[in-house]
């Protein structure tokens, strides 16, 4: 029996490849689909299913291409409807995987159709169980994605349910393969780990600690944040369908001269600039924004780009592809070519540039008694900015800074410090802030935790929170 974990950081996603006696089946594939077909090829395997625990919202699956490439079919739990073949399953249902089954316990709740997949040993004993977004280390999926008609009280008392009848009566050494990790947004609080045992679970996760649903209920459903705004797109794409990732390489593998890219920004379309944050502030084209591969780069793209307009990159040298297949992974098929020699191609042709001045924390201390017009920007969650933030600072936080009207109360006079956390989330504001015509701004490195680390500033809690 071979049972692998294949984490995508970026995502907080976990896929998963079975393998027995040259019988393979994969999990909630990615949609870069080579790692599972290489790992075929090093098992001497043959692929015979294709796994979903549910239909996501947070990042496109893998799994057409990867039927196309294998033969596999698509399998599905109870209440799945699709617009490509798949194969519905039916509550206990049993698959074979070598010496190994594979069963499937319906568990609604997170969505309607999500599944939970319960692997039995060569001894036909509970081995795993592949929670997909019903069952997480420390928490469970929020009822309140991609829910048809119903409201999220109803789909938080159906996961209650579930839990109840399919998960908590399993042995306690049966170990917990979730669909995500830490920083996810498909729940509200997830453990540090990315994996765990049920045991493990009924004596901490809250979820399997409530025995009144009612509470349950008012549990789950309270404190939910507004979700990205991709993920009804996800869950569409995923639902309906997509186009092969090698199709999306072709179109955005494209390198354009210094002049092409200058004929397409000014038809419409949108920079990216996927460099580090660091490199970005120090020259960039102007009005490119900036999301830094180093960090959370698919979900930043997903929160913050449209998917209806055309994108073209400015990265690091051999970096073009990576950036498009990550782009691809939370469904953007709209990058239509990638500036040929980077950033340096445009500088050596004597085109105008722009920068991002970054100040250290101390100097922030400095200026805030001199200047009326100083104001500290603070792009945190709000749940972030609420536990502890400069006193007197604005909240806009950085998910909410594409939207139209977020940024109108910045008039011309004021002088912005920008900060997040760390540095790598206010670079990204900068660079909108600098999109929107908004120049006069500095960009605080280290971000907060520099700020109590090195200064004396007045901190507060629980004021002055703007979504």
């Amino acid at each position: 029996m071979f049972v692998k974990q294949l984490y995508t950081n970026c995502l907080s996603e976990a896929a998963y490849f079975i393998e027995s006696e040259g019988v393979a089946a994969v999990i909630d594939p990615v949609r870069d689909i080579d790692v599972y077909l290489d790992l075929a090829r090093e098992r001497n395997a043959t692929i015979k299913y294709i796994f979903e625990t549910h239909f996501h919202a947070d990042f496109v699956s893998g799994h057409l291409d990867l039927a196309k490439a294998t033969g596999a079919p698509i399998i599905y739990g109870p209440d799945a409807v699709t617009n490509f073949p798949v194969t519905v399953a039916k509550d206990g249902q049993q698959f074979s995987i070598g010496h190994l089954t594979l069963k499937v316990l319906h568990t609604p709740g997170h969505t309607l159709e999500s599944t939970c997949y319960l692997l039995f040993d060569e001894n036909g004993e509970p081995y795993c169980i592949f929670t997909g977004d019903t069952l997480f280390v420390g928490d469970v999926g929020r009822p309140d994605l991609f829910s048809g008609n119903l409201s999220k009280e109803e789909l938080a008392g159906m996961l209650f349910d579930s839990l109840n009848s399919k998960i908590k009566g399993l042995p306690d050494e049966v170990i917990v393969y979730p669909a995500h990790g830490p920083g996810s947004s498909c729940g509200k609080n997830l453990g540090p780990e990315t994996y765990s045992t049920i045991g493990d679970q009924k004596s901490t996760n809250y979820a399997l600690l409530a025995s009144d649903k009612a509470q349950f209920i008012q549990e789950l459903t309270s404190g939910l944040t507004t979700p990205p705004s991709y993920f009804p797109i996800n869950a569409k794409i995923n639902k309906e369908g997509y186009d092969a990732l090698q199709a999306v390489l072709e179109k955005g593998l494209q390198p354009l001269t210094v002049a092409a890219f200058k004929e397409k920004i000014q038809a419409g379309a949108l920079v990216l600039d996927t460099r580090h944050a660091n490199t970005f502030a120090d020259g960039f084209v102007p009005s490119a924004i900036s999301i830094g591969l180093e960090g959370r780069f698919a979900e930043w793209a997903g929160s913050l780009l449209p998917f209806d307009r055309e994108i073209i990159l400015v990265t690091e040298a051999g970096k073009e592809e990576e950036t498009i297949v990550r782009m691809a992974r939370v469904g953007f098929d709209n990058v239509s070519g990638y500036l040929n020699g980077g950033y340096n191609a445009w500088v050596e042709a004597g085109e105008k540039t722009d920068m991002i001045i970054s100040v250290e924390a101390d100097e922030l201390a400095m200026d805030m008694p001199h200047d009326e017009n100083l104001v500290v920007v603070d792009v945190r969650k709000p749940a972030e900015f609420a536990d502890g933030h400069v006193k007197d600072a604005v909240n806009v936080a950085l998910g909410d800074m594409m939207d139209p009207g977020s940024l109108a109360h910045f008039d011309e006079h004021l002088n912005l410090y920008v900060h997040c956390q760390g540095g790598y989330r206010s670079i990204i504001a900068c660079s909108i802030l600098k999109k929107e015509g908004i120049h006069n701004l500095r960009n605080i490195e280290g971000g907060y935790n520099k700020l109590k680390e090195e200064t004396r500033l007045k901190f507060e809690k629980e004021k002055n929170v703007l979504n």
